[in-house]
């Protein structure tokens, strides 16, 4: 459903109901208001009958007379829809003068009646027609007696009715036009509402393919603002995700075209018998362990960016993880005779575990390459003020500024021959995906550089959040 429908029919279908509610009151106080203005009219009528009333004897011996003619309620009737008639009779129902046929009255005089008067009315039937009949208890005195006549005059309802429904016809016109003006501002209005949507929705479907820039929307009405804001970070997020694929795609057509290269060549020196068979499977062996090596390590740089998508992380104890990997690695510790040193401490962090895992391991394993034999290597992390370090140091021949500068870039390994210059990326990304700070620095020890220190520092989880 539109927006524009919605509104019509939120709208107008409770104002057409209020109306249909409104007209059916109106039609009601319109018949009320009518009887109130006619009903005087009959009972001047009627007063008008009983002063042309007579009398002989006293009280129950009394005799009424009256000679009213038809033509006396002419002066009463309104038009030629309405008819009048009228009954004189005794207070025991007598009849006196006028339409025997209309019923008597049964009735009482009300306590406190609308007028100064004996009067009462009622609606009726008479000749097969509704009619409105007024009741006139009235004295009537003479030379010679006194007595109490009964006057009822009766007015068909055609008159009334048309009046009313004229009423409430004018009324149904006018409230016809009010929701027609209802309708018509909310279609105004609506439209105009929607014209930065609608502009929006042009914007968007004229962009070329891939075009993820961020919407400006600077007239959108600020309840739209959320969506355009929330609009923007999925389309920048997407942006991210394609431009990571881009990235991914162009390295390792790249960075596999090499080794590819390498080992074609080695295998067809092999087949010319170049050289010798042993050597020649060795080196290729060497080939392949460099660009598995480098595939891996591709891959892994393709998950963090898989990884940071997903906002399930669970709380894990990083100084765990450290351990398990510094156990993994104890064969490259005693391989160059390292004096290794580990301090743990609680460090809870909300990561996946392969994304701690892959920091740890890349960091050790690239400190473990750099440190010479017989050296030193200290790894140490917990719990640090706000947040959770892990630092590792070594006893190498630390990096050069310019190296520094670069180091965190793919493909930019400080020694191209034992390395492909992923693993600093990779750990740059995960901690980039964590929020966390990484960095290099030089140890020094009496103005000489004494090794490396590579630093961590990731954000605690929140208070209150599940700790391992």
């Amino acid at each position: 459903m539109s927006l524009r429908r919605y509104l019509l029919l939120g709208i107008l279908v409770p104002v057409i109901l209020f109306v249909g509610i409104n007209a059916f009151s109106v039609y009601e106080q319109a018949k009320r208001a009518v009887d109130i203005a006619y009903d005087r009219s009959l009972l001047a009528s009627a007063k008008s009958i009983g002063e042309q009333l007579d009398v002989t004897g006293y009280d129950k011996l009394s005799v009424l007379r009256a000679t009213v003619p038809y033509a006396a309620l002419e002066a009463f009737e309104a038009d030629n829809e309405s008819r009048m008639y009228y009954r004189v009779s005794s207070l025991d129902g007598e009849m006196v003068s006028g339409f025997a046929e209309l019923p008597f009255w049964r009735g009482r005089i009300p306590q406190q009646p609308a007028y100064s008067a004996l009067v009462d009315f009622y609606n009726g039937e008479f000749r097969g027609e509704p009619v409105r009949v007024a009741v006139l208890l009235q004295p009537v005195a003479s030379a010679n007696g006194r007595g109490m006549a009964v006057v009822q005059v009766a007015e068909t309802l055609a008159l009334r009715q048309t009046l009313a429904r004229q009423i409430l016809l004018d009324t149904l016109w006018r409230q016809a036009a009010l929701v027609l003006l209802i309708a018509l501002v909310v279609v105004i209005v609506v439209q105009r509402a929607t014209r930065p949507v609608r502009r929006l929705s042009e914007e968007l479907q004229s962009r070329a393919e891939g075009d993820l820039t961020r919407l400006a929307a600077r007239d959108a009405p600020r309840e739209l603002l959320p969506l355009v804001d929330a609009t923007n970070d999925v389309m920048q997020r997407l942006q991210r995700l394609l431009d990571h694929q881009k990235r991914f795609v162009r390295d390792a057509a790249h960075q596999l075209r090499t080794p590819l290269a390498v080992l074609k060549t080695q295998v067809q020196s092999a087949l010319r018998d170049d050289v010798a068979p042993r050597q020649a499977l060795s080196e290729i062996n060497d080939t392949v362990d460099r660009a598995t090596a480098l595939a891996n390590q591709m891959l892994n740089l393709a998950k963090v960016e898989q990884l940071r998508l997903q906002a399930d992380a669970p709380v894990l104890d990083w100084s765990a993880v450290v351990r398990e990997v510094a156990i993994d690695l104890s064969p490259l510790l005693a391989e160059k005779d390292i004096d290794f040193e580990i301090a743990t401490r609680p460090a809870p962090v909300r990561a996946h575990d392969w994304m701690l895992r892959e920091l740890a391991r890349n960091l050790i394993h690239n400190a473990i390459k750099h440190t010479p034999q017989g050296g030193l290597l200290s790894v140490d992390v917990g719990a640090d003020g706000d947040g959770v370090g892990l630092a590792v140091t070594d006893s190498g021949p630390g990096i050069t500024a310019e190296l520094a500068q670069r180091l965190f870039q793919p493909f930019s390994a400080g020694d191209v021959r034992h390395g492909s210059g992923l693993g600093l990326a990779i750990c740059f990304e995960i901690v980039q995906a964590l929020g966390g700070r990484i960095a290099l620095d030089n140890r020094e020890d009496h103005g000489r550089i004494a090794g490396l220190q590579a630093r961590v520092d990731l954000p605690a989880p929140a208070i209150g959040q599940n700790q391992p």
